[in-house]
């Protein structure tokens, strides 16, 4: 079973949530689901919530980020990057990705970059993993 983890930001979650459920009854299992907390209000919850998603990045076999994200979300996409984990960003607006509006990490080798639709990107990943 192939594990994943979702980078993305709060604004994002319902989105997020929606992904991880078609992801789930295709047989993915998420390694952490960080839609469950609120935000940090406390120094000890940010320590927590950075170990548990540190963790989750490090036990996955690929990274989803969906943007936009925050500046968390590209620390993750930094994580998967030097672990040279398989990554997926993944946005609505194909605009993010111009070279004038874009992130260098995001043409990297081991990226791919899927615009549109939800489901353009979950069969994207359907696949690449042969599902």
């Amino acid at each position: 079973m192939d594990k994943y983890y979702i980078a993305s930001s709060f604004q994002n979650k319902t989105i997020v949530k929606e992904l991880s459920q078609k992801l789930k009854k295709l047989g993915y299992l998420q390694t952490y689901n960080w839609t469950i907390n609120n935000k940090a209000e406390t120094k000890e919850q940010l320590v927590k919530i950075g170990k548990d998603e540190l963790k989750g990045i490090s036990d996955s076999d690929f990274l989803i980020v969906v943007l936009p994200g925050g500046k968390g979300t590209h620390v993750e996409l930094g994580i998967a990057l030097s672990q040279n984990k398989p990554i997926y960003i993944y946005s609505q607006d194909s605009n993010m990705f111009n070279p004038s509006n874009s992130c260098t990490f995001y043409h990297l080798p081991n990226v791919k970059i899927v615009t549109g639709e939800i489901v353009k990107l979950i069969n994207t990943l359907e696949a690449d993993f042969n599902i």
